[in-house]
């Protein structure tokens, strides 16, 4: 069994999910860069690699059962059938209007295919891998979720978001949110941590270049929560350390 901690990153080719696996990576973890496409993924992990970290690109489309079959299957053959950290960073938006769009004009095609990948992928995914992540000593698992997934804050105005409704990717985000509270509760009696991360308005392809936090900040939240103490939380929804409303 390898005794180097190891963690998957799906979503890892570009943005917060590159600047990620670049600081788990610097933090001493082999890191697997989960991409759709290998050869972006390799790329990515070219760029790294050149850095002195310790990263491998391995071909991981999220709504794919056969690529979360390999990853599983590598993860048994090459590291002892034990991972450390599970990062679902994998996300996408049908949707960028923010509030031009309503729930009427979203379409049940854009509705199925957010939820596919920003819900039913992460179950699968997780699920395939609790195995390795129960050989771990004290795995962790983080869910990037998005503040656009506080049906709270959602449903109170002069709230940050109140004004900033996209129904597929908030709906998509919010059950993500449900799927963290249930499986920590599953896993309440393990040393394994589930939590919900909320990166912030960051500057990527989603993001936009009017957001005002960088990458190397937006992939702080998932860091932090990947690499918990004993005595870190689990079953929560965080953004920087601080406690987000359901």
């Amino acid at each position: 069994m390898s005794e180097k901690k190891v963690a998957l990153i799906s979503g890892a080719n570009k943005g917060i999910g590159l600047e990620t696996a670049r600081q788990m990576a610097q933090q001493g973890f082999t890191v697997l860069l989960g991409a759709r496409d290998l050869a972006r993924g390799e790329k990515a992990a070219e760029s790294l690699k050149q850095q002195g970290l310790d990263v491998r690109p391995v071909k991981l489309d999220v709504t794919s059962q056969a690529d979360i079959d390999g990853v599983a299957t590598l993860i048994e053959n090459e590291f002892g059938g034990k991972l450390d950290v599970l990062i679902n960073n994998a996300g996408i938006t049908k949707d960028l209007s923010f509030g031009k769009q309503g729930v009427s004009a979203t379409s049940l095609e854009d509705l199925r295919e957010t939820f596919e990948t920003n819900l039913f992928a992460v179950h699968a995914l997780t699920v395939a891998l609790l195995p390795a992540l129960k050989k771990a000593p004290a795995a962790r698992i983080v869910n990037l979720s998005s503040i656009l997934g506080s049906n709270t804050l959602h449903a109170t105005p002069g709230s940050p978001i109140y004004n900033s409704k996209t129904f597929a990717y908030d709906a998509s985000k919010a059950a993500l949110n449900s799927f963290t509270i249930h499986l920590a509760y599953e896993l309440r009696d393990t040393k394994i941590k589930v939590n919900s991360a909320h990166p912030g308005w960051v500057k990527t392809d989603m993001g936009g270049d009017a957001a005002p936090m960088e990458l190397e900040d937006g992939a702080k939240t998932s860091v932090q929560l990947a690499t918990l103490g004993a005595d870190g939380p689990t079953g929560g929804y965080f953004h920087l350390g601080e406690s987000l409303p359901w």
